[in-house]
């Protein structure tokens, strides 16, 4: 019986962040805005780096770099996740260090929860778990409410933030089986050549 041969590994190439970070800037995101009350001051930054974890329990992450503000203050309490649409890049810059020439549009800036006017929708979290990752901190939240207005989203791709296209397609659905509807509405067209 012969034994397998014990391949050595290669250490692993560094990679240039720079190159990293022009590759993931690549990936299209939508934008987001935390905003939350720590006392009697108001707090919100922009993240792009937010995504759904789980529908059972209802999470969420967001991914903030360890050395800021937020990501100090983000497990100390309850916080709204608003998502901007595409008028709202002004909002964007605001929150990312360049502020705005006018008053932020605040929908409830006095309560518990502040959230922003004009989003396309948003969601209250409480603190779930946090976890290490390397020079950014994980927070995942459980989402205890959502609004979707609706609307059309404020879209960031290779540091500029794009208009998406009109959409004239019937349902944005239409070709996935993950849509909303039952999958019976999907029919296999076949092309047959004569």
């Amino acid at each position: 019986m012969s034994t397998p041969e014990t391949v050595a590994e290669a250490p692993p190439r560094a990679v240039d962040p720079a190159a990293l970070r022009g590759l993931m800037g690549l990936f299209g995101t939508g934008v987001t805005v935390i905003t939350f009350r720590r006392g009697s001051v108001v707090h919100g930054a922009t993240v792009n780096a937010f995504t759904s974890v789980s529908l059972d329990p209802p999470l969420v992450l967001v991914a903030l770099d360890r050395r800021s503000r937020t990501a100090a203050l983000l497990d100390d309490g309850g916080y709204v996740i608003n998502i901007l649409g595409e008028r709202q890049r002004e909002v964007a810059l605001h929150f990312a260090g360049r502020p705005m020439a006018r008053e932020v549009p605040w929908r409830d800036e006095a309560g518990a929860y502040p959230r922003l006017e004009g989003t396309v929708g948003h969601l209250v979290c409480r603190p779930w778990r946090t976890y290490e990752g390397g020079d950014h901190t994980l927070h995942v939240a459980r989402v205890e409410d959502v609004a979707a207005p609706g609307g059309r989203p404020l879209l960031f791709f290779r540091g500029a933030f794009p208009r998406l296209a009109a959409d004239h397609s019937p349902s944005a659905w239409s070709l996935s089986l993950d849509g909303p509807g039952p999958a019976e509405q999907f029919v296999m067209r076949h092309e047959t050549r004569k």
